[in-house]
């Protein structure tokens, strides 16, 4: 054992059992009960109501699954990347007189001979989940942190196990494995259960029922992909693309091998839906908001060159969401084209950008569009059902992705089918916020709330952008080195003003109805997408100050900030 039987970190399956025996105790019948929580997931989220205890919890990735022991509780953070449906399995079984439990276990074990009066079929549901595409490094924690977190709390005698356990791992590199989680959830109470492999590694037969499949390619070769089974939550709870933490027990043999045409994954996992590790300070004041603008500001007018305006436009995009759908309208979503930028100018803003924006924002991707990308690229997901999984593309992705989207090296040349249905992919990305998934006897659109920031030399004839923008550069400035605690406040101070309410007061919604009115008339070109653009801008100005409610000087600024853009573009 790893532990007492109440020890839920080293020895969970024992809490499980422990509290399975005291649920019995207390008149709990599994032959009437059709495998309903008996108090597992209250002992868990008592024994995690300090956030302490959860912080000692190690994330599970490819780096820990070398030293982590199994049968002990990890974390796992990743999307959710394709949904399996539902598996039947022994959840509960009599050994002699006395009922036994395999809920939130690899392995379904029973005696032979058993009768199904002796034997109690439960149901549970299958996800695969992968790393977060495009999550960037300042979200995770280290691994050899959490390694020396693990080993200070689970003692020497664990250690040494641990490091017998990654000696026989080091010895797989070249043969298949499989890792599980089984665990308690203790935030919105879904148990689970859960099995991991490393990238291009195969998952082992185990002795449950095999399940024919193989897994579909890794973001990366460093990734670790998860199957997880859940119990005990209802299916509208977690949704295909969701970001989610696992926590669960992992489940973990690199003896076993098989042939790569017959695999199974198992494993069990309670789990936890959190979005993934954010900035965790709390803003306040509005002078704070205003503080912290400026200084961001600052940046981002360097990072450009010293162009305020397009500085100004880049802030209000990074602060956009989609926060409703009407029709085929996803609103609040603010698409950023910069133009005049060529291949000379991109090496120098397009990286500096990049770069920033990977240290400010969790998940981001740069998707480089050539005649020979979109001719080869899959960009959209679809099904095969020759191994009955989602093949993922490349817009697969988690919600609030940011994409940076380079044209400047898109030269003349001819699109075959594979690249005109991927510029067309791009197009209703770039206009409604949805992504076309091929099931291959029909397709369906699956609504996404990505952050699109198109570059090229004139407009983007592929991507309808919301605002195109002439990018003015005046000079390249050396950029002031930022420091950890800046950085973090500025993590946080984007996180906080997209999760900011906002409305217009009753005052000065006649204003902002009488400035769309004159500005119609001025300008007879202006459609109704213009001015709900125009609002969307407002949202975003309000929101940067950390204000709620929009104001006569916010609303202003938009109005000027729009008439210098259009000065721009004659």
């Amino acid at each position: 054992m790893g532990g007492p039987a109440y020890d839920c970190l080293t020895n969970p399956f024992g809490a499980v059992r422990f509290s399975f025996s005291n649920a019995l105790s207390s008149g709990y019948d599994p032959a009437s009960s059709v495998g309903k929580d008996w108090g597992v997931v209250d002992l868990f989220r008592h024994y995690f109501s300090d956030e302490s205890a959860i912080s000692q919890v190690p994330i599970l990735d490819s780096s820990s699954i070398k030293w982590i022991q199994p049968k002990t509780l990890v974390r796992y953070r990743g999307m959710i990347q394709d949904m399996l449906g539902n598996e039947f399995y022994a959840g509960a079984y009599k050994d002699g007189s006395t009922w036994r439990t395999n809920k939130y276990s690899d392995v379904s074990q029973f005696p032979e001979g058993s009768s199904s009066s002796e034997m109690q079929v439960w149901e549970r549901r299958l996800l695969y989940c992968v790393p977060v595409p495009g999550q960037n490094q300042w979200t995770e924690c280290s691994s050899e942190e959490l390694k020396n977190r693990f080993f200070n709390l689970t003692g020497q005698n664990r250690e040494k196990r641990v490091r017998v356990d990654e000696e026989m791992t080091d010895s797989m590199a070249t043969n298949t494995s499989e890792a599980g989680l089984n665990g308690s959830p203790f935030k919105k109470l879904k148990a689970g259960e859960a099995t991991s492999s490393a990238s291009e590694s195969q998952v082992p037969r185990t002795n449950g029922a095999p399940q024919s499949s193989v897994i579909p390619p890794a973001t990366s070769q460093d990734s670790l992909t998860c199957l997880v089974k859940i119990y005990d939550s209802p299916e509208s709870e977690l949704k295909l693309n969701d970001v989610v933490e696992f926590l669960g027990v992992l489940t973990f043999d690199p003896v076993t091998t098989m042939d790569m045409d017959s695999l199974d994954e198992n494993s069990d996992d309670l789990s936890e839906a959190e979005s993934v590790q954010m900035p965790s300070g709390k803003l306040k004041s509005p002078q704070i908001f205003k503080e912290i603008r400026e200084g961001l500001m600052k940046y981002l007018t360097d990072l450009l060159g010293n162009d305020h305006i397009a500085a100004q436009f880049l802030l209000l995009h990074l602060l956009s969401k989609v926060h409703g759908r009407v029709d085929n309208v996803a609103v609040g979503k603010l698409s950023l084209n910069l133009i005049h930028l060529n291949k000379e100018s991109m090496s120098i803003f397009g990286t500096q950008l990049s770069n920033a924006l990977k240290s400010l924002l969790p998940f981001t991707q740069s998707i480089p569009l050539t005649i020979e990308y979109l001719n080869t690229t899959s960009l959209g997901p679809k099904k095969d059902y020759g191994i009955n999984r989602l093949v993922p593309g490349v817009l697969q992705i988690a919600d609030g992705t940011h994409l940076i989207l380079d044209e400047t090296e898109l030269q003349p040349g001819t699109l075959n089918s594979a690249g005109v249905e991927n510029a067309e992919l791009l197009k209703n990305l770039t206009e409604c916020q949805k992504v076309e998934y091929d099931f291959q006897y029909y397709k369906m659109e699956m609504a996404t709330d990505a952050q699109m920031l198109i570059f090229s030399e004139g407009k983007s004839n592929i991507m309808p952008a919301d605002l195109v923008l002439p990018f003015q550069p005046s000079q390249v400035s050396s950029l002031q080195v930022i420091t950890p605690e800046t950085a973090e406040a500025w993590r946080c101070y984007l996180a906080t003003c997209k999760s900011l309410s906002h409305s217009i007061g009753q005052e000065l919604q006649q204003v902002v109805e009488n400035d769309l009115v004159a500005a119609r008339q001025t300008d007879r070109s202006l459609g109704s997408q213009d001015l709900s653009r125009l609002l969307t801008m407002a949202r975003m100005m309000s929101v940067s100050y950390g204000e709620t409610t929009l104001s006569q000087e916010h609303w202003q600024m938009v109005l000027e900030l729009e008439r210098l853009r259009k000065e721009r573009l004659k």
